[in-house]
């Protein structure tokens, strides 16, 4: 297989540049380290890719076996519907989360954790960008209301709290939330890009691959320094420990399962040969990832508290923690990470607004709950109006005033606020050589729009 590189039109590209400007304005400091912390890999280059060779027939779902679409216009209209629908989730959440690790990128404990998540936010600018690619080749007409002008106008304009997705949503209060998003949220990436991956509309499929290559390393700077974190609480570390990541962990994992969609459906996505597993299969493989992610970490954590074991005497210990609920050769159970139950602290699918603890207990009053998430999520987080939102909308459903799928639709309600420069509100193409009349041309220069 070979791998095509192409670039956007001129307007969308330097649409793009400029929105980095506000938004990544490390990245010519990522490019000039480059060699200095990656020097195996290829430098950065922002860009849509694309894998020639692969699959050219349909690989699931009811038309399985035909040849896959190369337009949207050959598809049935509701199929390119939720195509559409895919594309535009997946670009918001690329751009958002650039938006939420700009917040805490200086709070980094060391200069490698930060150029790994630097070099992570520009990938994910990448994506993003691989994403409008899609929107700008194509016309999408047919099946929306609006051009792809418009549909790339909108995306930029999106601040936490306007994109499509909850959990992109979410202010990052600490760097901790950096490490756990790229180990938790990134994972879900994964599976999501892995899926479309097969889609019938061939762009999609061609344009994961390397957005594939790309989120094992978002999955590296997470996982790495976690490890690391862990040995160094079991080392006594006054920095960070085991109950800082247990809460941000608790945070993050409820969000992740929710990405899926609700768990009783996807059954479209697959009869429509976009994904290859309904919402519930996939959630459920995640779950059980990440409880291997939890089970590395606790692994960790034994071995450096006790440095004489080996890794199965470590497997050992912690099997029989996990057991027992007890102390052995002076660890807790209580000592190490613990998976949140599926149903802990969701706000959309089956469970949402249910009253399970984070081991699965189940409330009957909300204060008592409530007293146990004070134990269980950050202090920031809880002082924040996402977690608000969510204790009122709770006590509502409570009461019986609002029913749980209703209240998960008003989730979240931020409001997009000014930015600290005009452009972060919106940003408008320069028109160049390749503007078509009437496309962005009567609108030279690089005005802001409103809202």
């Amino acid at each position: 297989m070979s791998t095509k590189t192409s670039r956007l039109p001129k307007r969308y590209h330097d649409a793009v540049v400029k929105w980095s400007e506000t938004y990544l304005p490390d990245y010519p400091l990522l490019l000039e380290n480059w060699e200095r912390f990656f020097p195996k890999d290829p430098k950065f280059d922002l860009c849509a890719y694309r894998e020639m060779g692969m699959c050219e027939e349909i690989e699931c779902g009811a038309l399985k076996g035909k040849l896959k679409f190369m337009r949207s216009g050959e598809m049935e209209p509701e199929q390119a519907g939720h195509l559409l629908g895919a594309i535009r989730a997946q670009a918001s959440t690329e751009f958002g989360s650039i938006q939420q690790h700009q917040l805490t990128l200086s709070r980094a404990q060391e200069e490698e954790d930060q150029f790994w998540i630097l070099r992570m936010m520009a990938e994910e600018l990448r994506h993003g960008y691989q994403m409008l690619h899609l929107l700008a080749e194509d016309d999408w007409e047919a099946v929306s209301d609006e051009s792809s002008d418009d549909m790339i106008e909108q995306i930029l304009a999106m601040r936490t709290g306007s994109h499509i997705l909850g959990a992109f949503n979410i202010e990052f209060d600490s760097f901790a939330d950096s490490i756990v998003f790229c180990a938790v949220i990134d994972r879900v990436g994964k599976y999501q890009l892995s899926m479309q991956k097969i889609s019938a509309y061939k762009p999609m499929a061609e344009s994961m691959p390397q957005m594939l290559r790309e989120e094992a390393f978002h999955l590296t700077a997470g996982v790495v320094p976690l490890r690391r974190w862990m040995a160094r609480a079991a080392e006594g570390s006054p920095y960070i420990t085991v109950d800082d990541m247990q809460r941000t962990l608790n945070k993050w994992i409820p969000r992740g399962l929710e990405m899926f969609g609700d768990e009783r459906g996807g059954g479209t996505n697959v009869r429509y040969g976009l994904k290859p597993m309904k919402n519930a299969e996939a959630q459920e493989k995640y779950y059980r990832e990440v409880e291997k992610v939890i089970r590395d970490l606790n692994v960790r954590y034994l071995r450096a508290r006790l440095p004489e074991l080996s890794s199965q005497e470590a497997l050992d210990l912690l099997d029989s923690l996990e057991r027992e609920h007890g102390t052995e050769r002076g660890v807790a159970w209580d000592d190490l990470l613990r998976m949140p139950d599926i149903r802990f602290f969701r706000r959309r699918g089956v469970p949402a607004f249910q009253m399970v603890g984070q081991q699965g207990e189940t409330y009957d009053d909300v204060d008592a709950y409530l007293k146990h998430l004070e134990d269980q999520l950050p202090g920031p987080y809880r002082a924040g109006r996402d977690y608000r939102q969510y204790v009122e909308l709770l006590r509502e459903v409570a009461a019986g005033d609002k029913v749980a799928d209703a209240a998960a639709h008003e989730l979240p309600a931020l409001s997009r606020v000014g930015g600290v420069c005009p452009c972060s509100r919106a940003v408008r193409w320069v028109a160049g050589d390749d503007a078509p009349a009437g496309n962005g041309a009567e609108r030279s220069g690089s005005a802001a729009l409103g809202d």
